[in-house]
């Protein structure tokens, strides 16, 4: 293995660098014609190490297929990453984000750690296993819409139902701290809402009519402050917590195992305070990875530029998300805001946007011990399973259609910079990734069919 890992570490690094020069933006129309050459490129790789590939065109942005067959009689394993990456403003970053840059082992480029480098990994491990004959199917979906919230993700599993597999694993989640390998086992889902008041036809002059006019800004914060308490982030929705279920005395101690230190975690972030109830790590990490929450983005209406003008508002918006747990149910949750904000303001309109289901997979059984076998082979230490914060709708669109084992299997450090400027991956994470998969993968050839 290690040989084999010398021989493509060039490679390797001319594919991550081809794969970041293409800004596979999908939040932007202007990138439409990037993400087709991106889907292209990943196509024509697959088609280069033996496996038929395919790019398939949604409503959306298009998504990659491919399937390296050894015999219908093997297990089939289906690979996901993503291949689209969020926006990136240059004027933030040392090197320009779209340009390939590498120091020492530290590879820099939006798309790096987030999720091209991890899924390169995998696409290197496979071409091993299929050179040494691995009694295993494996098969591949890369996204293009994930950091969009995977709009077209389940009408193109519904439209494939020939895309099955024995077991899915993703290489798209963060490590809590280097040397301490993780393997997440829960997803937060996600809810977002849209609050809009609208209590005249246009501003008016707060001489003439302040005291009298009603104001859809302060009527929004007092809203907001009925929905939840700033300083615990409590949320006071009635019937919110009803479907929470607690944590288990070894969660809890299976996350502190995970490296996390709170001081590092600020630093990571720049938070110079977190919230003040939150007095230990086990605080801190329940609240990140398995605790509900309610939060404010943005407020949008009044005058907003230079100075005051003194105007009494005819309209705002205020925009929120709520993470949610397994168990929580988003369209309970929408009917709990609905309700409750109807009774304490009926002129507000609420917008349910963008709808994510939690998700709840294996920390015990085969696939989850084949990961920790992995992940020792690859990194040279025991995993512990955690839970993520963070959503990622295709995982729970592929239980939903598949319904196999789903295995997280990630590469990204804190470090890394996901979703932050100066984005980077590392040759040692996509070298101990690559063993890492290598042994996945022969563990499931050995097992057979389950």
């Amino acid at each position: 293995m290690e040989g084999y890992l010398r021989s493509v570490r060039g490679e390797f690094e001319e594919k991550l660098a081809a794969l970041v020069e293409i800004p596979s933006v999908s939040a932007d129309p202007n990138h439409a014609e990037d993400i087709k050459r991106c889907a292209k490129t990943a196509a024509l790789w697959l088609k280069a190490i033996g496996a038929d590939s395919q790019v398939i065109q949604t409503a959306g942005h298009p998504v990659v297929i491919g399937r390296l067959q050894s015999h219908p009689s093997n297990p089939t394993v289906l690979i996901y990453n993503h291949l689209d990456v969020q926006p990136a403003d240059a004027s933030e970053w040392q090197h320009p984000p779209f340009s390939f840059s590498k120091v020492g082992d530290r590879y820099g480029g939006r798309g790096t750690t987030d999720d091209k480098g991890p899924a390169l990994t995998a696409l290197f491990a496979a071409r091993f296993a299929k050179e040494r004959k691995f009694p295993l199917n494996i098969q591949w979906i890369w996204e293009l819409e994930e950091e969009i919230g995977s709009p077209n993700f389940e009408q193109f599993m519904r439209s494939h139902p020939h895309l099955t597999a024995d077991s899915v694993v993703v290489s798209d989640t963060i490590w809590i701290a280097r040397r301490h390998p993780t393997v997440p086992y829960g997803l937060r889902g996600l809810q977002t809402l849209v609050l809009t008041l609208q209590t005249h036809e246009k501003d008016v002059h707060s001489g003439l009519t302040g005291g009298v006019a009603r104001n859809p800004i302060g009527e929004l914060c007092e809203l907001v402050s009925a929905c939840y308490d700033a300083q615990t982030g409590h949320v006071k929705i009635p019937g919110f917590y009803d479907e929470v279920s607690p944590l288990t005395r070894e969660e809890i101690e299976q996350f502190l195992r995970s490296g996390f230190q709170t001081s590092r975690y600020k630093k990571a972030h720049g938070l110079t305070k977190i919230r003040p109830h939150l007095t230990t790590e086990a605080d801190v990490l329940s609240a990140i990875m398995a605790a509900p929450t309610f939060e404010v983005h943005g407020f949008v209406g009044g005058y907003s530029g230079p100075g005051i003008k003194t105007i009494v508002p005819h309209h705002a918006e205020v925009k929120i998300s709520m993470r949610l747990v397994p168990n929580q149910k988003p369209n309970r949750i929408v009917k709990q805001v609905k309700a409750y904000l109807k009774r304490l303001n009926p002129d507000v309109r609420v917008e349910a946007t963008q709808t994510l289901q939690p998700f709840l997979g294996p920390r015990r059984g085969f696939y989850a011990d084949a990961a920790r076998v992995a992940m020792k082979a690859g990194f040279g230490k025991d995993p512990v399973f955690v839970r993520e914060g963070g959503s990622i709708g295709a995982v729970v669109t592929l239980q939903k259609q598949l319904r196999v084992p789903i295995i997280f299997l990630g590469l990204s450090l804190p470090e890394h910079g996901y979703h932050a400027k100066n984005e980077n991956f590392d040759w040692g994470q996509a070298a101990g990734g690559m063993k890492m998969f290598v042994r996945y993968f022969e563990v499931l050839a050995k097992q057979g069919k389950r």
